[in-house]
């Protein structure tokens, strides 16, 4: 399971229908609104989820 880089929600790669390319890494997400979100804001979410990771 993959995890929706906006809302944190768990996201099945195989049965997601709202996902985004960008710089050469698929991203997928629970539902077009957090997608959306992403698509404004790419960096914010990226550096957001790396933040968490690390702790």
């Amino acid at each position: 399971m993959l995890r929706d880089p906006v809302c944190g929600m768990e996201v099945n790669e195989s049965e997601a229908v709202f996902k985004v390319r960008y710089k050469g890494k698929t991203y997928y997400f629970c539902s077009l609104y957090c997608k959306e979100e992403f698509e404004k804001e790419p960096e914010r979410y990226i550096q957001e989820r790396e933040e968490e990771s690390d702790e």
